[in-house]
C-alpha cells in the first residue's frame, strides 16, 4: 500500500509538473509569435523619415511619425514629473510614518485598487474633471491620466523596499540625534535607491502602452505641438488609427510605431531586471 501512495504521488507530480512545462512553453510560443512579427515587420518601417518627418496627408506615401515620438516622451516625462514625487511620498507615508494608522490602511487599499483599475476608466475620470471644464483635449490631461496610472506602482513599490531596510539602521541614526526625515531623506531612501529606481522604471514601461486614457485626454494632433493645453499626437493613438486606415502606408507605420514601443518596454523592463539582480547580489 505505501508502495502504490508513493507512485501516485510520482505520477501526481510529474503530471502536475508537465502542465506547468506545457502552460510556459505555450505562453513563450504566443510571446516569440508576436515578437517576432512586431520586429519583421516593425523594423522595415524604420527610416530617417519616420524619425524626422510629419506624418503625410491620408493617401499620399512618406512622412513619419516624428511628432508622435515627441508627444509620447512629452507626456511620458510630465506624467513622471506628476507620479513619481507623489508616489514615492505616499510610499514614504505608508512605510515610515502611518504605520498601523487607518489613513495607511485606506490609502493602501485605495492603491491596490488603482493597480487593478481599467485604464480607460482613469482617461473617463480625467475628461470629466479636466477635458469637460476646460473645453478641450489637453496634453496635460493625458498627462494626469497616464500619471494616475503610475502612482499606485510606484505607491506600492516604494512601501515595499523601504520597509526592507532593517529597523537598525534607523534606530543606528535616530540615536545619533538625527531628525526622523533626516533620517528617511538621507539613510532610509539611500538603501532602498535602487528598488525605488526598479519600481519607477516598471511604472513608466506600463504606461507606455496605453491608449485607451489617452483617446479621453490628449486625442491626436498632425503637427507639431508643445502647448500644455493643447492636442498632441502620440504613438499609441497613431497605431490606433493607422491601424484601422485603408492605406498600406498607414499600416506600415503603426508597425514601425509598435516596434519602438515594444523595444522601449523591453528596454526598461530589462533594466530594471538588472538593477534588481545586482541589488540582490550585492
Amino acid at each position: 500500500m505505501p508502495n502504490f501512495l508513493y507512485t501516485r504521488r510520482k505520477i501526481t507530480n510529474y503530471a502536475a509538473l508537465g502542465a506547468s512545462l506545457l502552460s510556459a512553453a505555450f505562453g513563450v510560443a504566443f510571446l516569440v509569435w508576436i515578437l517576432k512579427d512586431v520586429l519583421v515587420m516593425g523594423a522595415g518601417a524604420l527610416s530617417p523619415a519616420f524619425f524626422t518627418e510629419l506624418p503625410a496627408p491620408p493617401g499620399e506615401a512618406g512622412g513619419g511619425l516624428a511628432n508622435a515620438i515627441g508627444g509620447t516622451l512629452l507626456l511620458t516625462v510630465i506624467a513622471t514629473a506628476i507620479g513619481v514625487p507623489s508616489g514615492i511620498l505616499a510610499g514614504t507615508y505608508l512605510s515610515e510614518y502611518g504605520r498601523g494608522s487607518r489613513l495607511a490602511s485606506a490609502v493602501r487599499f485605495i492603491a491596490d485598487i488603482l493597480v487593478s483599475a481599467p485604464s480607460i476608466v482613469i482617461g473617463i475620470f480625467v475628461y470629466a474633471i479636466i477635458v469637460r471644464p476646460s473645453g478641450g483635449f489637453s496634453a496635460i490631461a493625458g498627462a494626469v491620466a497616464l500619471a494616475i496610472i503610475m502612482l499606485p506602482v510606484v505607491i506600492r513599490t516604494a512601501e515595499e523596499v523601504l520597509k526592507l531596510v532593517p529597523d537598525a539602521t534607523r534606530e543606528a541614526a535616530l540615536a545619533l540625534g538625527a531628525p526622523h526625515w533626516k533620517v528617511t531623506v538621507f539613510v532610509v531612501y539611500r538603501g532602498a535607491a535602487r528598488g525605488i529606481t526598479t519600481g519607477v522604471m516598471l511604472a513608466v514601461a506600463r504606461v507606455s502602452g496605453e491608449t485607451a486614457p489617452l483617446l479621453f485626454t490628449s486625442f491626436n494632433n498632425s503637427f507639431w505641438n508643445w502647448k500644455l493645453n493643447e492636442p498632441v499626437s502620440t504613438l499609441t493613438v497613431a497605431i490606433f488609427n493607422y491601424a484601422m486606415g485603408p492605406y498600406d502606408d498607414w499600416h506600415a507605420k503603426a508597425w514601425g510605431a509598435a516596434f519602438l514601443i515594444t523595444a522601449a518596454v523591453l528596454f526598461v523592463t530589462v533594466t530594471a531586471r538588472l538593477v534588481v539582480g545586482r541589488r540582490h547580489g550585492g
